[in-house]
């Protein structure tokens, strides 16, 4: 090949919050007025929290015109056809642009202090639009229906067959489950098996955590020093929960078909997480006081993980790129968590070829696009004269 079919594991699509409101339920419309300007406040005390106002500013004086590509379609195929992104698989967006859907139904899907049928509202609200967004170039976006699953199950059902139905290829769904039974409950197989039966790819996006845990403020009102920093270097672990639960708790066993993504939560922890549980799975002497605690596993339980899942790599380190073999080089799916600041837009190429230069040609075709055509289901052959067009070529990526 001379060039590459590339998918982005990861990019964010949102409304400015405001136009939100025409596609909420009209029993929904004046509540979402009430609670918007508390919702908008929230949004920039999260921003200040993590020191980005400044950082912001700057960002969208300098990119403004293609950063409305969160929610404008021709601003969006420009930026996609710049970066040799082929296809992208949509999340909704976050805190940088606070274009987040309403009630909460954005990335993080809390539950403390929400309303469910609020955060329902909104999150049909945001499917509403995305399904908009994906028909206007359906062959190159996979967009993410909002799922908040914890509050009723049959309803999440009900979304993700509407979802479906609608075009949408995949669900975000909560990373924490607060008071809720966690992931490993059999209150979730029929959830899963919808998943199964629409072809649907469960997804869990970085950001959600324990934020009281980080920025309780300090008796005179400050946030304690090193909050962002351990905030930072646990966010990875959230979105890795969920499925050590599936795992452990034979979902993939019963769900051989059942597909599930993390995704901008690094990959360096993979390879050893992997072992770990294999370890504690083993059987062996520091096992042997826990009882029969396996056998319901008919594998080990990495083989589950490598069988059914994927990591959504956007912020690709090159020490992950150098270890991918260990960490499982099947795994590791490109992002370019566009329109955010940390990942790789507006430097895609450069990043990408900075980052695989040197590889294996089909290494190179697995991180950028081959791993996720096998978890997304997709058939790159039918991209050939989209990849002749945008995608990066092969000689950029040789070693100089």
């Amino acid at each position: 090949m001379s060039r590459f079919f590339v998918v982005s594991s990861d990019c964010h699509a949102g409304l400015p919050p405001e136009q939100y409101g025409e596609y909420l339920d009209p029993e929904f419309r004046e509540p979402f007025k009430l609670a918007f300007a508390a919702e908008v406040a929230e949004r920039e005390t999260a921003s200040r929290l993590f020191m980005v106002d400044e950082f912001n500013k700057v960002w969208k004086e300098e990119n403004w015109d293609q950063l409305q590509g969160a929610w404008d379609h021709d601003r969006r195929m420009k930026m996609l056809d710049g970066d040799g992104i082929a296809v992208e698989i949509i999340f909704p967006d976050g805190v940088t642009e606070h274009n987040t859907p309403p009630f909460d139904a954005g990335l993080g899907l809390g539950t403390e202090g929400v309303i469910p049928e609020q955060q329902w509202a909104g999150a049909r609200a945001h499917n509403r639009w995305l399904v908009e967004l994906c028909q206007m170039a359906p062959e190159r976006r996979i967009g993410l229906a909002v799922i908040p699953l914890l509050w009723d199950i049959d309803e999440a059902i009900a979304e993700v067959r509407w979802a479906r139905k609608k075009g949408l290829g995949g669900v975000l769904i909560p990373s924490m489950w607060g008071g809720f039974p966690a992931y490993h409950s059999k209150r979730y197989d029929p959830f899963w098996q919808a998943c199964v039966e629409e072809k649907m790819v469960v997804h869990f996006h970085a950001g959600p955590a324990p934020r009281q845990d980080y920025f309780m403020p300090e008796a005179d009102g400050s946030v304690p020093v090193g909050a962002v920093g351990i905030y930072a270097s646990e966010a990875g672990w959230w979105i890795a929960r969920p499925i050590t639960f599936m795992v452990w708790g034979g979902v993939f066993e019963r769900y051989p078909d059942l597909r599930a993504v993390v995704t901008e939560g690094a990959c360096m922890w993979v390879g050893e997480w992997a072992h770990l549980m294999d370890h504690r799975w083993g059987a062996h002497q520091v096992n042997a006081k826990m009882g029969d605690f396996t056998s319901h596993l008919k594998r080990a339980p990495s083989e589950y993980f490598y069988r059914n899942c994927g990591v959504g790599a956007s912020v690709l380190d090159r020490r992950e790129v150098d270890e991918r073999h260990s960490l499982g080089l099947d795994c590791i799916m490109w992002g370019s968590d566009y329109p955010h600041p940390e990942g790789s837009w507006p430097r895609t190429p450069s990043e990408m070829t900075d980052k695989l230069r040197g590889l294996p040609e089909k290494e190179i075709a697995a991180i950028l696009g081959g791993n996720a055509a096998r978890i997304y289901d997709i058939d790159p052959s039918e991209f050939t004269s989209v990849v002749d067009r945008i995608g990066p070529e092969l000689s950029d990526f040789v070693e100089r």
